[in-house]
Formats: structure tokens, sequence, C-alpha cells
């Protein structure tokens, strides 16, 4: 006797029952990977800046600022490139008095000397899963950068 060869119909409901979990689940992952990206690629930039800017006031031994644009979300090198901040990120800046402007730019200073105006700039997630104070001295100018936890 012969068998036919076929799917049953509780093979194929297990099957359709598997296939759409990973569809369900697979935009959620989709987001975190993405929001994880973004995060790490706003940081890299930043603390690339940050850096650039130091080099940059050493080397034309003129003052360079970094400023951070706390209401149109964007960041940069003064007078290059400005970078534009996801959704996903919030930003928190602590400067000088005189750096801080009243349209919401908060600036750090970088002087020919190697010093700067020092402050910090915290990039958190929105997901209260923490962040990054990236962190200028004062007086050497060094850029540096912590955890910052929930």
């Amino acid at each position: 006797m012969m068998r036919e060869s076929g799917f049953t119909l509780m093979e194929l409901l297990v099957a359709f029952a598997i296939v759409g979990l990973v569809i369900g689940i697979t935009p959620i992952a989709y987001q975190k990977m993405r929001e994880t990206a973004q995060y790490r690629d706003v940081l890299r930039t930043m603390l690339s800046e940050l850096r650039g800017a130091r080099q940059r006031a050493a080397a034309e031994r003129t003052e360079t600022r970094f400023s951070v644009n706390l209401q149109q979300r964007s960041f940069g090198i003064q007078g290059g490139t400005m970078h534009s901040l996801p959704d996903s990120l919030t930003v928190r800046a602590t400067v000088a008095g005189t750096e801080l402007s009243s349209d919401g730019v908060a600036a750090i200073r970088f002087l020919p000397d190697g010093g700067a105006t020092g402050g910090s700039i915290d990039v958190l997630r929105a997901s209260n899963s923490g962040g990054v104070r990236l962190r200028v001295d004062w007086l050497s100018g060094r850029v540096s950068q912590e955890a910052v936890g929930p």
C-alpha cells in the first residue's frame, strides 16, 4: 500500500503560527537595532567633531567653537557641517554661561593654547537605558566620555 505525500493540517497550522510569530517580532527588533545604530553614529560623530575642534584650534592657532543647537536638534563645528539629531535621542548640554545663547545654542570654545571653556554634553537614549556624557576639560581641552545611568 502506497502512502500519499504531503502535509497534514496540523503541520500547516504550526508552520503558519511560527511564520506569524517571526513577522510579529521582526519590526520590534528592527526598530531597536535602528535606534542603537543611530545612537552609536551620533556618539561617534560628536566625539570626532569635538576632538577635531580641539585639533583645529591648536593647528590654526585660532578659537574654534563646537555648538549644539538644542532647539533645532543639530550639532557641529561652527562654520562646518551641522549634523542632525534623531528623535530617539535626548541631548543636554552644560556649558559656561557666556557660551549659552538665548536661541538655544550651547557652545564649547577650544582655545589655541590647548584650553577650552569646558562643559559636558549628555546624549541619552529615549528608552531610559542611559547614555553617555562627553566631557571637555577646561584646563587641557581634553575630551573624554563616561556612562550615564538611566
